[in-house]
Order: structure tokens, then sequence, then C-alpha cells
């Protein structure tokens, strides 16, 4: 087994853990965004991200775009994309009947088993059930404000969580 194949994952969003929203304009969609929406993003984030203890992994809508928009402004290579699959009306129905997000039994899935860390603005406790249920390793879900981005809070708990898993 390869070093980063025995990392713990980070799934990273984007919308919210990087660029932070903060008390002006609304979200804007996901891979639109202007010039100005990208200047919020703090390329003091990308070393700290890379300096953590594991692989980091694009968990956004951004898709292959946040290699292309987002890692270069961070000073980050490409990483792993995590792409959504299509899912039915009726996994949909059971989802929002739990009060899952969308991206919780796809980054489960991807994870296959390994430790991971998901970092995302919309995560609820209802996620953090599932995911202690259904992922047979240790997973760490760290809802970030959307307001403020990841903080140094923050990274003192990704970063103590990963040194311990």
């Amino acid at each position: 087994m390869s070093e980063s194949q025995e990392r713990p994952l980070l799934f990273l969003d984007v919308d919210g853990p990087l660029l932070p929203f903060g008390d002006g304009p609304q979200r804007e969609p996901s891979g639109t965004a202007t010039d100005s929406h990208l200047a919020r993003l703090d390329p003091h984030l990308g070393p700290r991200l890379a300096a953590l203890p594991c692989e980091l992994v694009w968990a956004t809508t951004w898709g292959d775009a946040a290699n292309t928009d987002i890692a270069p402004l961070l000073g980050l290579p490409p990483l792993p994309v995590v792409h959504w699959p299509e899912s039915s009306d009726a996994q949909e129905r059971e989802d929002q009947w739990f009060g899952l997000h969308w991206k919780t039994r796809t980054l489960v899935a991807w994870a296959d088993g390994r430790p991971f860390v998901w970092v995302d603005d919309e995560i609820t406790e209802a996620d953090q059930d599932w995911v202690s249920t259904h992922h047979p390793t240790p997973a760490l879900l760290r809802r970030i404000a959307s307001s403020r981005g990841l903080t140094n809070e923050d990274f003192a708990v990704l970063d103590q969580w990963l040194q311990a898993t």
C-alpha cells in the first residue's frame, strides 16, 4: 500500500469552507464564480491544507474545475475529484426523509473503508449519525461556518484528529 493510500482522506468542499460567503452577496452558482468571488479565497489556506497528514480530495460541485480554478490560487497540485452520481428518486426521498446531505453516501462509498475527514458548510447531525453507522473506520465530519470559512480552530481540530488517526 502506498503512503497516500494509508493516510486518511480529507474531503474538501469549496463554497463556504474555502470561499466564505460573509455577510455580503448570496451564494453564486458553483463553478461560475466571478473574479471578486475568487478574491475571497485565502491563498494561505493551501499550504495549511497541504501540511495536514492526509490525502486531499475535492468534494465539491466545482468538480474538475476545482483543479483548474481553485488549486492554482491555493498553490495546490491537482487533487483527486469526487464525481457525483445521478441518484434515484427513491434514494433522494430516503435521504430527505433521514435529513442526509446528498454527498454523504457517495463520500462513504468513495472512502471505501479508509478513515476520512469531511469539511463542508452543510453537514448535519443526521450525516454524522449515518456515517458512524455505515462507515467501518473513524470519520470526522466538520461543519464549517459558511460566513467565515476554515478558521485556525478548524485547522487545530483537523490536525489533532488526523494525528491521532
